[in-house]
C-alpha cells in the first residue's frame, strides 16, 4: 500500500495482523493527522479495528501503529516507548519521512495504488 503526504509517496508494508487486514479494508482513506511530541502524527479512523496491543519498546521512524482501537499513529522519529500499540506496518524506505511529516499537522492519504 501507499502513504502520500503532500507530493511525497511512501511504500508501506503491512504487518500480518488482523488489524492491518482491517485497515487495508478501509482504503482508500484520507486522514487529517495532528502533530504530537515531535515524533509522531495521529488521526482517528472512521471505525474501530481489532487490537492486539503490546509494548514494542523501541519505536522506529516509519512505523504505523494503532493506539487504542481507532487512532492511527505514524512515527517519524525513533525512540524508546513504554506505551502499548497494535502494529499495522512500516514504511519500506523511511528516508525523508521526518521532512514530509515535519512539525505541523498534515493530511495523509493511504491507498492500495
Amino acid at each position: 500500500m501507499w502513504m502520500t503526504i503532500g507530493d511525497r509517496r511512501f511504500a508501506v508494508i503491512l504487518a500480518d495482523t488482523a488489524a492491518a487486514l482491517a485497515f487495508a479494508g478501509l482504503l482508500p482513506l484520507k486522514l487529517d493527522m495532528a502533530e504530537l511530541n515531535g515524533n509522531e502524527k495521529h488521526g482517528d479512523l472512521p471505525e474501530a479495528l481489532p487490537t492486539n496491543a503490546s509494548r514494542p519498546g523501541t519505536i522506529h521512524g516509519g512505523d504505523l501503529m494503532l493506539y487504542g482501537s481507532k487512532t492511527l499513529v505514524v512515527f517519524y522519529q525513533s525512540f524508546d516507548s513504554s506505551y502499548s500499540y497494535t502494529r499495522l506496518g512500516h514504511v519500506d524506505d523511511s528516508a525523508g519521512i521526518d521532512q514530509a511529516l515535519g512539525q505541523h499537522n498534515v493530511q495523509a492519504t493511504f491507498s492500495r495504488d
